[in-house]
């Protein structure tokens, strides 16, 4: 990692202050506050958390307001809070089928037990800019807002919606399938390692699926996004399903030395997507349904869609599939998908490096005059070389040039 190196202090505390100007802007409006940005621009929020590796509303909004809306900055922020923070231990895996659901769609089946909750979505509007939003207007929701956006579960009494079901239990879609035995089985082997903490440990090699998990959680969504794209338009044996995409709060539970058993903690709301492909089998599996899997804290569709794409590319050896694109390359992929890191090296260019420079130029100069001198002695020789004689003309050459 590539961090910024001070020189000239009293520069750099200029800098600081116009960077506060900056921030601040035009006093004559009011200020922005970490509330505002919490309750109001959540999806950044919840994009904040989940690469920062940190789930707190308020510490990401205030990154937020202090990266004066830079995501990338505000993420690199909240990773380096988070290592002066102590380790009190580890949570039991989150159990997300047991999650409140306030938004659940399946793109391979319409008729899910519990029903197709809509939610609060940019899905089914119109990409226009809405310019009543200029006039400050207070939007004031109500329950029948909530009520329609869920559809009716099939086959449920007169007056019954989804929010009836909501109490009740939603099996995943998968879980459909696996009755048929049609999607490929996910448990852990017994004897297994557990998994690695990648913010604890650096990254190595080989990396298991679980160590790519978190680093793809981790990883930019620009990029996961672009690698995910890319594996629908060929460059990966990829043919996706939105299986189904939740969103809600689930319970996080804690094992207490003291108790002896697991608490719960509190709630957070995540979005979790699990991605269905085709699969040929082999001589010993037959054919059957593969998944990949994304998870991110808040609403992150688009992340966590993305996530499974690539998820579910990086899985190509281990289902015998050949390796034939970036995506399915497990180094490059987990190398490249940080976004603190990346930018890190990438802005490491605005420091200094006149020494470097000056070599590099120097080794030029001397190369061009190496390569002019070269040129010049090249001239030299042809100028100096013997020229060919003339030819003898004949005697009948030489009455054809008297006539």
């Amino acid at each position: 990692m590539y961090v910024a190196v001070k020189g000239g202090e009293r520069a750099i505390e200029a800098s600081w202050r116009l960077l506060d100007k900056s921030r601040r802007g035009d006093t004559r409006l009011a200020e922005l506050s970490v509330g505002q940005i919490r309750e109001q621009l959540r999806l950044s929020v919840a994009r904040v958390m989940t690469e920062g590796s940190v789930y707190d509303e308020d510490l990401a909004a205030l990154a937020i307001k202090q990266a004066a809306g830079d995501l990338v900055e505000a993420i690199f922020l909240l990773r380096a809070y988070r290592t002066t923070l102590p380790r009190f231990g580890y949570t039991q895996p989150l159990d997300s089928e047991t999650m409140v659901v306030e938004r659940r769609i399946s793109a391979t089946f319409k008729d899910l037990p519990g029903g197709q909750l809509l939610g609060a979505t940019y899905d089914y509007t119109q990409r226009l800019l809405d310019f009543k939003l200029m006039a400050d207007a207070q939007a004031n929701g109500s329950a029948s807002d909530t009520q329609a956006s869920r559809t009716v579960r099939p086959g449920a009494a007169t007056g019954e919606t989804a929010e009836a079901a909501e109490a009740e239990s939603m099996p995943r879609v998968v879980t459909l399938l696996n009755q048929e035995g049609l999607i490929e089985q996910e448990t852990s082997l017994p004897g297994a390692p557990e998994p690695r903490d990648l913010t604890r440990e650096p990254l190595s090699f080989p990396a298991n699926r679980a160590t790519r998990l978190q680093n793809l959680a981790r990883g930019d969504e620009g990029f996961l996004l672009a690698m995910g794209y890319a594996t629908q338009r060929g460059y990966a044996n990829s043919h996706p399903f939105a299986g189904e995409i939740r969103f809600g709060s689930v319970t996080v539970e804690m094992e207490l030395d003291e108790l002896g058993e697991a608490v719960e903690i509190g709630e957070i709301d995540i979005t979790e997507c699990q991605m269905i492909n085709q699969f040929h089998g082999n001589t010993e599996v037959p054919p059957t349904f593969t998944q990949g899997y994304g998870l991110a804290f808040g609403h992150s569709e688009r992340k966590a869609m993305a996530m499974a794409l690539v998820d579910r590319a990086l899985r190509a050896e281990e289902l015998g599939e050949t390796v034939g694109s970036p995506t399915q390359d497990i180094e490059f992929m987990l190398s490249h998908s940080d976004n603190v890191e990346a930018s890190g090296f990438v802005q490491h260019l605005k420091l200094p490096h006149y020494v470097d420079f000056q070599a590099e130029l120097e080794l030029v100069r001397r190369l061009r005059a190496q390569h002019a001198a070269a040129q010049t002695a090249q001239v030299s020789e042809s100028t100096e070389a013997p020229q060919p004689s003339q030819p003898t003309h004949t005697g009948h050459d030489q009455q054809e040039q008297a006539a």
